[in-house]
Formats: C-alpha cells, structure tokens, sequence
C-alpha cells in the first residue's frame, strides 16, 4: 500500500515537474529575446542539467514554440511567434490556477 502510493505521488510530481520545466525552459528562450541563448545558459537559469534540456528543447522545437540555429558548434534556441503566444496562455493558465489555490 504504502509503495503504492509513493509511485502514486512521483507520477503526480513527476508530471506536474515536466510542465512546470518546460514552461522555465520556454521562458529562459524568451528572456534570450532575438539573440537566443544555448544551452548551457538554459540549463543554468532553468536549473536543469544539460541532457533534460536538450530533450525539453528538442519537444519544443517539434512543437513549433521554438527555432535552433547551430552558431560556433553551439545550439542557439529562440522563441517562435507560436512561442509567444504558449507563453501568455501558460501565464494565464498559472494565474488562474494560482487563483483557485490549486498546485500544477
């Protein structure tokens, strides 16, 4: 019982952690503005190591939400118009949250 519910909550946390990272990562990418910025500088600012970042940039890139351009042998990511636009839904999806005392 009490394994059950363990992996019960890592599931939860585990999902709730892969939206609110990809939301960090996404935002890290708008804050880099028209320059964009590697991956080392995502990681550091989002507070994620090197390989989850490039698979969260990787799912964003397939998304359409962001651009990569390669730039000395360093994966530079920007933001995306469709980018933009995730980025002031998902803000108002955490306001609105935040408002019915809700955890995501």
């Amino acid at each position: 019982m009490y394994q059950e519910n363990l992996e019960l909550k890592n599931k939860k946390n585990s999902y709730r952690t892969q939206i609110r990272s990809l939301g960090d990562v996404l935002d890290v990418i708008k804050d880099g503005g028209r320059e964009g910025v590697i991956v080392s500088v995502i990681g550091r600012k989002a507070n994620l190591s090197h390989y989850p970042v490039l698979k969260k940039c990787d799912l964003l890139l397939a998304a359409g939400l962001v651009a990569c351009t390669l730039i000395n042998q360093n994966k530079v990511f920007t933001i995306t118009e469709k980018g933009l636009r995730f980025v002031h839904e998902y803000e108002d999806f955490k306001r609105l949250v935040e408002s019915l005392n809700l955890r995501y």
